[in-house]
């Protein structure tokens, strides 16, 4: 028989351990699946400048680790296993990871988003061998080297400024003729000696998977048509990203863009009971902050739906 839990959190970015913090806090006993690669899209990033409370501003592993054993002082249980099957047509509801299935009165989906790939077969072909989405990761293994960043959002400047301390070039490949970042983030960039931009082109290939590294790319002005192709001895990829929601399709509202459709201004998904917090949900602002923030709403919303529904929750 299945364990049954008041709350179960499926995700452990800001948004999942800011619920768990408030959650336990609340007396729930909230359990909390972390997944194997636990800290959501901050343990991929450098120095966070913009979360409060950090005058000098912090990396973002070390903060997640900070959420994570505040988490735990309060008593959150945590499990380091991704969530494989879950079951919102049912009461309680049903949430499974490896061999372990437990019960929840209510659940708290704080699954985040997954970085985007261009779809090149040679970009999976490469993918770890010269193509990644994680600056902070392998940047160090391209010091001196000729770098490309594909992307004109505030993620591809800031791998694109990170890469600029390690690489002898960065070259920002974007679609458009502007960037989408921040100001500050395009001021950075555009006055960084080391970063050129690329204007009004897509990458049309990665080379060399016979090679098994990234030697060049090639090129493709989306005006003129013109192809051609650059030495680079690495490509990173930083073109948004997707909401990881596929193991909830068909049991909640999403909406065209696959995100989660809360109920405005609460984080009640369509299954009473069920709640989205963060970037699996949030597709305007997408900050550590405010996901933090729905991860608070998302665990007092349960609270008060357990206390409603569930005599002696």
């Amino acid at each position: 028989m299945a364990t049954t839990r008041k709350v179960v959190i499926i995700g452990s970015g800001p948004a999942g351990f800011t619920a768990a913090i408030y959650a336990a806090r609340a007396n729930l006993a909230p359990l909390m699946f972390t997944g194997f690669q636990w800290g959501g899209q901050l343990m991929l990033t450098t120095l966070v400048e913009n979360y409060p409370g950090f005058v000098d501003g912090i990396d973002g592993p070390p903060l997640m680790e900070h959420l994570k054993s505040q988490a735990k002082r309060f008593g959150a249980e945590m499990v380091g296993d991704d969530v494989t099957e879950v079951d919102l047509g049912r009461r309680p509801f049903r949430v499974t990871a490896g061999d372990t299935t437990v019960e929840a009165l209510t659940v708290i989906i704080a699954t985040g988003a997954s970085a985007k790939l261009i779809g090149l077969a040679s970009e999976a072909k490469l993918m770890g061998r010269g193509v990644s989405t994680c600056a902070t990761c392998d940047g160090f293994f391209f010091k001196d080297q000729n770098i490309m960043v594909v992307g004109g959002g505030d993620s591809a400047m800031e791998e694109a400024l990170y890469l600029s301390r390690l690489g002898r070039q960065v070259q920002v490949v974007h679609r458009r003729d502007a960037l989408r970042a921040s100001k500050i983030m395009q001021e950075r960039a555009l006055k960084n000696p080391k970063i050129e931009f690329i204007w009004d082109t897509a990458v049309d290939e990665v080379l060399d998977p016979d090679k098994g590294k990234v030697t060049s790319v090639r090129l493709k002005n989306l005006k003129s048509g013109v192809v051609w192709e650059t030495p680079v001895d690495g490509l990173f990829v930083a073109i948004g990203h997707l909401p990881n929601t596929a193991i909830f399709k068909g049991q909640v509202d999403l909406h065209p863009n696959d995100y989660i459709k809360v109920l405005p201004g609460t984080t009640q998904t369509s299954a009473p009971g069920v709640f989205a917090a963060g970037d699996v949900a949030d597709f305007t602002y997408r900050q550590a902050v405010t996901a933090a923030g729905t991860g608070c709403m998302a665990a007092l919303e349960a609270e008060r739906y357990l206390e409603a529904q569930y005599s002696g929750a």
